[in-house]
């Protein structure tokens, strides 16, 4: 098992956002802090007071186990969102939850897709943001309003519409 390598850097954002990065992947060309940083606040609703994320960025092996421990599904996927509360707010608590992306998927996904790999990283912690505080695209009506939030999010972080083929 890898050691983790903890950010100090990420921990308190404007009063409202503490983050916790956690690196158990390889992967060379991994998302800064910075950019970690700005899409989890930009992806966070106003109405939440506080929130306490941890991010961790696994390899396949471990995105994979985690996938069919938690949704049964027998393969690394790009972001698994886990909220304490499923993200419904609790009244005087903060919004907790966990963000794990795979490094490997995202970069084969990125280069699928022609899309930038930094911006994938982006629009997949806007993503994950958005599923810890009760979003979800499980019907097509949900589905539609979480692409538009993304994208209109992603492009306010300088991005490209991630729903759009032209990319690169």
């Amino acid at each position: 098992m890898k050691k983790a390598k903890r950010n100090p850097l990420l921990a308190r954002l404007a009063g409202r956002l503490e983050l916790t990065l956690d690196v158990r992947s390889d992967a060379a060309a991994l998302p800064p802090p910075a950019l970690i940083r700005r899409a989890c606040q930009a992806a966070l609703r106003r109405d939440v007071k506080q929130a306490q994320i941890s991010i961790v960025i696994v390899d396949a092996a471990e995105g994979r186990q985690l996938n069919n421990d938690y949704r049964g599904k027998d393969y690394a996927t790009n972001v698994l969102s886990f909220a304490l509360n499923e993200g419904e707010p609790v009244e005087g608590l903060p919004l907790f939850g966990d963000l794990v992306l795979c490094a490997p998927v995202v970069e084969q996904e990125a280069a699928e897709q022609n899309k930038a790999l930094m911006a994938h990283y982006a629009h997949l912690l806007v993503h994950g943001m958005l599923h810890l505080q009760g979003f979800d695209h499980e019907e097509d009506a949900e589905a539609e309003a979480m692409e538009v939030l993304e994208t209109v999010i992603v492009k306010q972080l300088g991005y490209p519409d991630p729903y759009h083929e032209e990319h690169i």
